[in-house]
């Protein structure tokens, strides 16, 4: 068992000099500065103050509505693409070590990542929001911030997106062409966004983080039970899956 730890953890420090290297970590920062970004710009426009339990509400609706699906899409796309593009699959799965290692040290960077890119958020709406109020003060948000609650809305979030990120990784992962994966995400995103209030929104990954906002608590809770119940199976199932497949 310690020789196993150690061979992982090592697969582990690979993965992550790898993410260094590549335009992951760019996405990553990126994706929620363009969230606080057009809040900042549409705190500007308003004439009147809203409540800062609104306004970070906004921030966490775009996240989870749209630009986290987006964002899983391209970053599992870019984490495959490694490999992909180098084609050193083959390589890899020679080495003398378990071949689920590589997908696992994958998985977990790219939830890692998903969990820091929330925490990211949470970080830049409040600077945002504040600067736009600093220079329009008529628009400034008002009242309570209570940043405790949207830092857990924001984990749950992230952490409901389990599901979504096993299935993205599962297709980047299995196919070494980019579309299949692409083509899921924007799919799953499309429809996603035209059923918003589809009771089957409960349980479709793509749908699950923005359940985490539904007005109904059982509604938000389910949702986060499926994600986590629904993320750890396709975890396993995407590890043994991966492990005893060739990719193509």
């Amino acid at each position: 068992m310690p020789r196993l730890r150690s061979d992982f953890s090592a697969v582990l420090i690979v993965e992550l000099i790898k993410l260094r290297r590549s335009l992951a970590l760019l996405l990553a920062a990126v994706a929620p500065a363009l969230v606080a970004v057009f809040l900042f710009f549409n705190l500007l426009r308003m004439e009147k103050p809203g409540p800062w339990a609104m306004a970070l509400q906004s921030s966490a609706a775009i996240w989870a509505f749209f630009m986290l699906p987006m964002s899983v899409t391209a970053l599992t796309a870019l984490v495959a693409h490694t490999e992909h593009g180098s084609r050193s699959w083959e390589h890899l799965r020679a080495l003398p070590l378990p071949a689920w290692h590589w997908y696992a040290a994958k998985l977990l960077c790219v939830l890692g990542l998903v969990l820091a890119m929330s925490l990211w958020l949470a970080v830049l709406t409040p600077a945002a929001l504040g600067l736009g109020g600093w220079l329009n003060p008529p628009a400034a948000p008002t009242g309570a911030m209570h940043y405790s609650d949207f830092l857990l809305l924001l984990t749950r979030i992230a952490v409901s997106a389990s599901l979504l990120v096993a299935l993205q990784l599962w297709v980047a992962l299995r196919f070494s062409s980019f579309v299949p994966a692409l083509a899921l995400g924007i799919g799953g995103t499309f429809f996603a966004v035209v059923a918003t209030s589809a009771r089957i929104g409960v349980v479709l990954p793509w749908q699950i983080p923005v359940n985490q906002l539904a007005s109904d608590p059982a509604r938000a809770d389910l949702a986060l039970l499926v994600g986590l119940i629904g993320g750890a199976l396709a975890c396993g199932w995407l590890l043994h899956d991966l492990a005893r497949r060739e990719v193509v």
